[in-house]
C-alpha cells in the first residue's frame, strides 16, 4: 500500500469518528454553521475513502495519478455530501405528534383488568396514541374485571374516574 492510500485512509477513518461522534449526539465538535457537521464527515468520508480507492487501483506514486485519485475521491464527495445534507434536514424537519396530556384520555373507553371496588381503586386498560396503558380507576359503582368503561375525568397522571358502560341494543 502506496503511502498516499494510507493517508486518504486516515482521512476517510477520521471522517467516521466525526460522524460517529456527531451521531451520539456529543457536544464536541459545538459548530452551528450552515451545514451539519454529519454532512461534513460525509463528504469527507466519501473523499478519503473514494480517493484511496482510486490511488490504490492507479498505483498513485507520482504526482499525476495521484491528483487523479484527489480528484476521484472529490467526485464521490459532492454527491455524497448533497445526499447527506438533504437526509440530515428532512429528518431535522419531520413532524412528530404532540405529546399526550390528562385530557386526552378523557372520553376514552378502557377495559377493567382488576376490579374497582366502591371505595379504591381498580386497573383499567385505556389506548392511548395507539399505545395501551395501565390506570389506577375508581367509580361510584363497583365494576368487575373485563367490563368496559368510559372515562369521565383524569384527576391525576396516574388515575381516572370511570363509568361502566351500558350495553346498547
Amino acid at each position: 500500500m502506496s503511502t498516499a492510500t494510507a493517508v486518504f485512509l486516515i482521512i476517510g477513518g477520521s471522517a467516521v469518528l466525526i460522524l460517529v461522534v456527531g451521531l451520539l449526539g456529543m457536544d464536541i465538535f459545538d459548530f452551528d454553521g450552515p451545514v451539519p457537521i454529519e454532512a461534513a464527515a460525509a463528504v469527507l468520508g466519501a473523499f478519503g475513502f473514494g480517493s484511496a480507492i482510486a490511488s490504490a487501483l492507479l498505483d498513485a506514486r507520482t504526482p499525476l495519478p495521484l491528483l487523479a485519485a484527489g480528484g476521484t475521491g472529490a467526485a464521490a464527495a459532492v454527491p455524497a455530501g448533497w445526499l447527506a445534507l438533504r437526509l440530515i434536514r428532512a429528518a431535522r424537519r419531520m413532524p412528530t405528534d404532540a405529546t399526550p396530556v390528562r385530557d386526552d384520555l378523557i372520553g376514552l373507553i378502557g377495559t377493567v383488568i382488576s376490579p374497582i371496588p366502591t371505595d379504591g381503586y381498580g386497573e383499567v386498560r385505556v389506548e392511548l396514541g395507539g399505545q395501551p396503558v395501565k390506570l389506577n380507576a375508581r367509580a361510584d359503582t363497583p365494576i368487575p374485571a373485563g367490563a368496559q368503561v368510559f372515562v369521565i375525568t383524569v384527576p391525576s397522571d396516574t388515575s381516572i374516574f370511570v363509568e361502566k358502560l351500558t350495553e346498547t341494543p
